[in-house]
This record gives C-alpha cells, sequence and structure tokens, in this order.
C-alpha cells in the first residue's frame, strides 16, 4: 500500500526569477516526508519563526506546490490528480489553523462554519442528518451545542472557538489533520484541553496529527515524532524522546537549552549566551550553525529511528553529541 502521502526532497524558492537569481529566499531545501495511512502518529515539525514549518504545512495541504521535488497523494503525482482525487484529498487532509477567528466570518453565526463542509461535500441527505452530525462532532471536542450553536464568533472565547474549527475538520473524516500552532492563542488551561483532544484523535480516531509548533515542551508531550526545522532544512529527525533527550544538532540543542527549567542549579540559556545568537545570519551566508542556502542535504543516523543532518559544527566547544540538554517536561508527561 503506498503512503497517504509523501514529499520526495521538495524544494520551494520564493521570489527571484529568470533575471534576478541572487534575490531568491529559499523557505524549504530538499526535504522528504511520509505519512503512512496505516501508521497514524502525532508527527510534530518544530522551529522558529522563518524556519519553513509553514511552507512544508502548506505544501501537504496542496495550497502550494513545490518548486523542485515531487508530493505524491496515495503513490500518485499531486499535479497529476484528477478532479474527484483532489476532491478526495481534500476530504481526508484538513488543517487547524493558528489564530480562528480568521477562519469565521463576522456576520455569520458559529454554525454556518460546521454546515459549510456539509453542504459543500453533499455529506447530509437532509437537514436532520446534518443537524446530528454538527451535534456528534461538537461532542467529539467537549463542546455542548446548546451553549455553541447560535452564536456569532466574538460571543465565543478563544478555546470554544479553536474546539469548533477541530470539529469542523473531523465532520470531514480526515486521515490527516494539519494542526498549525493550534495552543498558541489560548492559555494554559484551555492549551491542555486541546492538546488532549488532538491526542484522542489520534489514539481513538485513528488520525495522523501534523503538529506545528516552536515549543517544544508541549511538542515532547504529545508527538511519537518530531522533525526540527532551521532555514529550511530538517536538520533533525526521529523518535521524539531520543531526538530530546539526545539531541544531535548545534541547533536542536540551542532550542532545548532555551527552555526554562524549574532548577536553581541550571543556568538558563547557557548555550544561547555561549554561541551569541546575534551572529546567526539570514542572508547568503553560511551561519554559526553550518547552514547555507540550497545546501545538499546528508543524514546519519546516529541510533535506531534519529537521523541528524551531516555537520562540522560544534556547540560551546563541544561535539554535537556531548550535550545532555534536556527540555522542561510537565510532571506526570
Amino acid at each position: 500500500m503506498p503512503p497517504l502521502l509523501e514529499l520526495k526532497k521538495v524544494t520551494k524558492i520564493y521570489g527571484g526569477g529568470f533575471l534576478n537569481k541572487d534575490n531568491q529566499t529559499i523557505a524549504v531545501n530538499k526535504a522528504s516526508f511520509t505519512i503512512e495511512e496505516d501508521q497514524p502518529k502525532i508527527v510534530t515539525i518544530a522551529g522558529e519563526s522563518g524556519s519553513g514549518k509553514t511552507t512544508m504545512t502548506r505544501m501537504l495541504l496542496g495550497s502550494i506546490t513545490p518548486t523542485y521535488g515531487e508530493m505524491f497523494y496515495r503513490g500518485k503525482d499531486f499535479r497529476k490528480l484528477s478532479r474527484r482525487e483532489r476532491r478526495q484529498f481534500q476530504l481526508e487532509v484538513q488543517p487547524i489553523f493558528q489564530d480562528p477567528f480568521e477562519s469565521y466570518n463576522p456576520f455569520y453565526k458559529v454554525d454556518h462554519v460546521l454546515h459549510a463542509p456539509i453542504k459543500n461535500f453533499k455529506l447530509a441527505s437532509s437537514k436532520d442528518d446534518r443537524d446530528r452530525m454538527v451535534v456528534e462532532a461538537l461532542h467529539m471536542v467537549g463542546l455542548q451545542p446548546d451553549e455553541t450553536l447560535g452564536r456569532f464568533p466574538h460571543q465565543l472565547s478563544g478555546g470554544q472557538r479553536q474546539r469548533i474549527m477541530v470539529a469542523r475538520a473531523l465532520l470531514l473524516k480526515p486521515r490527516v489533520i494539519l494542526a498549525d500552532e493550534p495552543v498558541s492563542m489560548v492559555d494554559a488551561s484551555l492549551r491542555a484541553t486541546i492538546l488532549d483532544s488532538i491526542q484522542t484523535l489520534n489514539k481513538e480516531l485513528g488520525i495522523t496529527i501534523i503538529y506545528i509548533t516552536h515549543d517544544l515542551t508541549t511538542a515532547f508531550q504529545i508527538s511519537d515524532t518530531i522533525l526540527i526545522m532551521y532555514r529550511g532544512n530538517v536538520v533533525e529527525h526521529g523518535d521524539v524522546e531520543r531526538v530530546i533527550h539526545n539531541p544531535q544538532h548545534a541547533y536542536t540543542q540551542l532550542l532545548i537549552d532555551s527552555i526554562p527549567q524549574p532548577d536553581p542549579d541550571h543556568r538558563w540559556g547557557e548555550l544561547v549566551r555561549a554561541t551569541g545568537t546575534d551572529m546567526v545570519g539570514t542572508g547568503k551566508q553560511r551561519d554559526i550553525f553550518g547552514i547555507e542556502p540550497g545546501i545538499d542535504v546528508e543524514y546519519d543516523e546516529v541510533e535506531p529511528n534519529h537521523w541528524v543532518l551531516r555537520s562540522d559544527v560544534a556547540m560551546n566547544g563541544q561535539t554535537p553529541a556531548g550535550s545532555s540538554a534536556e527540555p522542561a517536561v510537565p510532571a506526570g508527561s
């Protein structure tokens, strides 16, 4: 059985052109990524702003096409999908965006955002069927229909609006949900609720979750696999516990060291101060992590299910494998 989704050495370049090749931004560089239908997981794509994770998400959604490389849906080149196959893809791969308020029309009640996909994809044969589907979807994300339906978006909390978007995605019975920073706009208590909902979708409904975030703590808490991105490159990927507890790339070490830990003997950000992050280049030059635009990507498997981008850059005078930094992991996780 072919993978549900597969990216093969995809590169996305913005700007430039035939007469202006120097003014280019390589948002994603030769990245490969596979989603198996029969192995539903929570996969995190992590990195700072500008690392390329949102561009990777948009390619997985099919909303932008790679400049180079190939994307496959159920083994077929995405560019050659028929209209019917594209419609099926839209059913099976659904997004949840960072700011749910942008997904709502303020002139419509929230019912509209739930009814629209049912009508567009002709999922219900009657109004009663449609109403039943909406109520079931709301219950699945922990919302009471009588406290939610019939209201305008501004009358609901940020957490309620976010969970309605999860319910909307569930109406289409997707195989993959791409969640782009789904908890960045809510407070700590709602964050825990939404993360718990994401885990439930994965474990009980068998939905693969692609979790996009800059927060390694929540990534460690819920993920099976993690990809660390920096300047368009996947610099480290594999089993989340192996990557976080034994970071091999200098950039991954820096990210983990930047997490505050409740330990008075641990000096927060020692590696950050040691490297001087203001030296990190943003232009054409090689930066302190050895990353430059359009580099060739080669990976070493440092342990089972743990790969790191080949690099000669060490951190703080140590080899990359010498780091013992660990993230602040919430109690009970």
